[in-house]
């Protein structure tokens, strides 16, 4: 009789705790979306932690680092979601991994993400960020099938922005894919190809006469022109 009465109390008390949670659940739901409403990002985030506390899924964990990632916490939105690639990651998992090892400046392990990304939907921007970090990395020939990739497949009204100016500034996508097969061709071969790859940039310029990027890099190629030069013509001693 007595084991019937603790039985009894401990199911009322699950019972209890299942109600208390649901109601829970019910209360942060309600406040993210008055969160949203009032366009309070910090709040959002309160409300999604604590409804991944209480129901934790892979939808709420997976929206609540791209919450993150948005808001430029990118070592929060790491440390949510992980970093690991795994098969069964959603889209915005992929996307949240890559856009953020990108920018904790950790290259290779974002390029698998990346390389991801390409494979479920092939796109030109997405072949520029990996032609991008793939030059960082010093692949060229891989910088390279992502780089006639965007070439072929760039769209007039497709733009980047660069932001190595205090004004950030936009070109369309095919001249910043000229820009880095400029930089490619550079890689390539830092000593022989300098005057290839100052004429992919010069035709560059012609396509996109603000591009200050490759100005600056077509200065800095000719600096080390010229000192070569300078070097070569040194009497031998």
């Amino acid at each position: 009789m007595r084991r019937l009465m603790v039985l009894a109390v401990l199911m009322g008390t699950l019972q209890m705790g299942a109600q208390n949670n649901e109601a829970l659940v019910k209360h942060f739901e309600a406040y993210a979306k008055q969160m949203r409403l009032q366009g309070d990002v910090q709040g959002v985030i309160n409300a999604m932690t604590h409804l991944n506390v209480l129901a934790p899924s892979e939808a709420r964990k997976d929206t609540l680092a791209y919450i993150y990632m948005t808001e430029g916490q990118y070592v929060q939105a790491l440390n949510t979601i992980g970093i690991d690639k795994k098969i069964d990651d959603s889209d915005i998992a992929v996307e949240v991994k890559a856009m953020s090892l990108k920018a904790v400046k950790q290259p290779q392990r974002a390029l698998e993400h990346f390389d991801e990304m390409f494979k479920r939907q092939p796109s030109a921007p997405l072949a520029y960020e990996l032609a991008e970090l793939n030059l960082q990395l010093q692949n060229v020939d891989a910088a390279l099938t992502h780089i006639n990739y965007g070439l072929a497949n760039a769209k007039p009204d497709m733009k980047w922005t660069f932001y190595e100016q205090q004004q950030p500034y936009q070109v369309d996508l095919k001249s910043a894919f000229m820009y880095l097969n400029a930089l490619q061709v550079y890689q390539k071969d830092r000593k022989n190809n300098l005057d290839a790859a100052m004429d992919i940039l010069d035709s560059t310029l012609k396509n996109a006469p603000n591009f200050n990027m490759v100005q600056l890099t077509k200065n800095q190629l000719l600096r080390q022109k010229q000192a070569m030069q300078a070097q070569a013509a040194e009497p031998k001693q």
